[in-house]
């Protein structure tokens, strides 16, 4: 996965639900027909990450089937993909989408069922983590797409940190310093008494938010739900600001890269690092990251540190990203498309294969199954990142994922800031995101109706 790909969780994109004339596989009087694969045609591939790059290259190989993918930046990739799915001229045969969209396009005729014959992948529920398979399917139980990922989150820390100020890095001892929001308060303020930062910006801990009472932003009631915890956590986000508990580096900045590698000038914004007004450095202890956050985030920009990094638990599970794949209803080239898509979430040589290559954290259980005891990260000096991830991705409430995520998460965030930054109060955040929400999705209801 990489960085580019979780940008665009920030940003809101609206789809209009339209009809598609597609077909899906002809019947015969005995059943559906099996697809036939062929190798003639080049299958078509949209993705708005490169990291499907690598796989499409072993499909090649495996299969002796060429291969176009097409890389859409994250920001436009729905606004394209759509009206070639409508039109479906020069349409791909595969597609994906972040979770950010998954939920509104398993309920559109985009992708196939892939529950009912020829496929039958409603067979493999028991192959999958639960909450990554859950989340592929429609309203309807049927599934629309399959992952082969899971992305639970943890907090990933500097253990020499730990060790300087409290004499003890262990996972398990750092767990307890942060198990739940009181006691990370307090763990921050230690932390600062010795010079460091316990999160690189104030943003870091709305994950915790969710996680602390996963309710979904709507009901099936079609209501808002603002949860206490949601409000509770502006309260926690202004103290991390007010106290100086964070080092002010906003996320995806320079800074806040930066900071994984060593110290930083504090409150550096979004300025480069070496154009930032303050002279006062601080170092920060940690991240609340995802699984790919710890491979394509923190260790490309800790290197010289590897080894003595650590992962743990924060006040509450939480996952954060993920990419579901599918094939696309008008294809015609499903029997090569559903290979790949067979290939990339339910091929036990591939599934090992990328695990061994990437660290990837996968949802295939008959892989992670056998790997899960020996699993080690030299990184986190040994620790054994697989075990801990799959124990936090059983925790994952799948239901608190909506069509609505996406623009609600922005809406929220961007007024939880104001409030931090001084510039509303709690009760004024709440009435405009209640305002804000309704004009965006006006079917929403809110306690503004009443």
């Amino acid at each position: 996965m990489k960085i580019k790909k979780y940008l665009g969780i920030l940003l809101s994109t609206v789809l209009v639900t339209t009809s598609l004339v597609g077909c899906g596989p002809k019947k015969t009087g005995e059943g559906e027909k099996k697809l036939e694969v062929d190798k003639t045609k080049v299958l078509r591939v949209w993705s708005f990450t490169d990291e499907l790059k690598e796989p499409l290259k072993y499909f090649e190989e495996k299969y002796g089937i060429k291969t176009e993918l097409t890389i859409v930046p994250t920001a436009d990739y729905a606004s394209k993909l759509q009206p070639v799915l409508d039109s479906g001229v020069n349409a791909p045969d595969v597609f994906t989408a972040e979770i950010a969209w998954v939920k509104q396009w398993v309920d559109m005729p985009y992708w196939e069922n892939l529950s009912d014959a020829p496929y039958n992948a409603n067979e493999w529920e028991k192959d999958y983590v639960p909450y990554v398979w859950n989340i592929g399917k429609d309203n309807n139980g049927k599934v629309k797409a399959l992952s082969w990922q899971a992305t639970p989150g943890g907090f990933i820390y500097k253990r020499w940190i730990a060790r300087e100020v409290w004499g003890n890095d262990d996972p398990a001892f750092v767990a307890q310093k942060l198990s739940n929001m009181d006691n990370f308060m307090k763990a921050a303020e230690e932390l600062k008494q010795k010079g460091y930062k316990i999160v690189p910006d104030e943003g870091a801990i709305r994950w915790f938010a969710k996680g602390s009472e996963p309710k979904p932003w709507v009901n099936e009631k079609n209501e808002l739900q603002l949860t206490q915890a949601q409000i509770d956590f502006m309260d926690y986000q202004k103290q991390l600001r007010d106290k100086e508990y964070s080092a002010m580096a906003p996320e995806w900045s320079p800074a806040w890269f930066a900071s994984m590698g060593g110290p930083i000038p504090f409150n550096a914004g979004w300025d480069k690092v070496e154009e930032a007004k303050s002279s006062k450095k601080v170092e920060v202890f940690g991240y609340v990251m995802p699984t790919w956050g710890l491979h394509y985030v923190i260790k490309p920009n800790a290197k010289e540190t590897a080894g003595d990094w650590g992962l743990t638990s924060g006040p509450s599970p939480y996952f954060w990203g993920g990419t579901w794949v599918g094939v696309y209803s008008g294809s015609k080239n499903k029997g090569a498309a559903w290979e790949f898509v067979k290939m990339m979430t339910h091929d036990q040589e591939f599934l090992n294969w990328w695990y061994k290559k990437t660290g990837d954290l996968l949802s295939y259980k008959p892989v992670t199954d056998k790997v899960k005891d020996t699993a080690k990260d030299d990184f986190l000096k040994g620790q054994n990142h697989y075990e801990f991830f799959l124990k936090e991705a059983e925790k994952i409430t799948p239901e608190i994922v909506t069509k609505y995520d996406q623009g609600i998460d922005q809406i929220w965030g961007s007024l939880v800031s104001e409030y931090v930054d001084g510039k509303k109060t709690k009760d004024q955040v709440i009435n405009e995101f209640y305002k804000q929400v309704k004009n965006a999705y006006p079917e929403i209801k809110t306690p503004l109706d009443k």
